[in-house]
């Protein structure tokens, strides 16, 4: 996953850049285009700090992090700023969870993947700067719809942008590892972006062996403790679209051991109301590793 040094645009490239842009909002962006171009950090290495921004309205809080509304003071841009405290990392021992998600998630550039746009730390606390996903977690809005389920045009569009981002993080040797509503935001436009990737790693090989994720998406190989790659994701998607099409996880139970007798037995109910198509597609993503190898956008179009 090399980063490739690509000049960024100048002024005389901006008109043609957002020409695009509605009308009504041309000038709010060029302006904005404009101050960001004079930042010191345009396209030279620069040393952020919390002088750069303006905090905000807190946005939620995670085991290890808050989340803030936050401005950059020059072109007043807004992020989603994560706060980490340094001593809950190393009580949780997370820390190398913590970088590896920032070495993964800044390489990252997918429009179905939330942006890492910079990172920085103090003394006390790691921060994050993050793309505004405005309408927050998908697992809130699927759990206010009616029947806590998605109409089935919603769940495949929502499906399919999912399974594009993983498609692109499987071409850069990246694998996810923890699909689930709660780590994917929704934009103002209806759009998801794939976040959270403190579970996925960067491997060339493509084989793992770390038993990781949620348990209600875990797949058989991670809970026989086998050898898996990046399949496990096409698994994950799965489960996701049928949570997404029926308001909970296949496997579901009150005990753990359960869950995992039901996932290694492949037991999923589908319910009437579920279409012939999203039963196929269903089942061909919760099938095993060595059963299913087929790529995941190609099979949902």
């Amino acid at each position: 996953m090399n980063k490739l040094q690509k000049k960024p645009p100048n002024r005389t490239e901006l008109a043609k850049l957002i020409k695009d842009v509605p009308e009504e909002y041309q000038q709010h962006i060029q302006s904005m285009s404009l101050k960001m171009m004079q930042h010191p950090a345009y396209g030279q290495p620069y040393q952020w700090s919390t002088r750069d921004f303006e905090m905000g309205a807190p946005l939620g809080r995670g085991k290890f992090g808050r989340v803030y509304l936050a401005r950059e003071r020059t072109s007043n841009f807004i992020v989603a700023m994560k706060v980490m405290f340094k001593a809950e990392l190393e009580k949780g021992n997370v820390q190398r969870q913590v970088l590896r998600e920032i070495e993964i998630q800044t390489r990252l550039k997918h429009p179905n993947i939330l942006r890492l746009l910079t990172w920085f730390h103090d003394d006390s606390r790691i921060y994050l700067a993050l793309e505004i996903a405005s309408e927050g977690e998908l697992y809130k809005h699927l759990r206010n719809s009616p029947q806590r389920r998605f109409e089935e045009p919603r769940a495949a569009k929502y499906t399919y942008q999912v399974a594009d981002a993983l498609e692109y993080c499987h071409l850069n040797n990246v694998i996810h590892r923890d699909l689930k509503p709660e780590n994917i935001l929704l934009t103002s436009s209806d759009d998801v972006k794939l976040a959270d990737f403190g579970w996925s790693a960067h491997t060339i090989s493509n084989k793992r062996k770390t038993l990781c994720g949620t348990l209600d998406y875990l797949p058989p190989e991670m809970v026989d403790g086998h050898i898996y790659d990046h399949s496990v994701d096409h698994w994950c998607l799965g489960i996701l679209c049928y949570e997404f099409l029926v308001g909970c996880a296949p496997f579901e139970s009150n005990d753990n051991e359960k869950t995992y007798e039901k996932i290694r037995r492949l037991e999923v109910y589908y319910p009437s109301h579920m279409s012939s198509g999203a039963k196929d597609l269903i089942s061909k993503k919760i099938a095993k590793i060595s059963d299913s190898s087929e790529g995941h956008t190609e099979m949902i179009l």
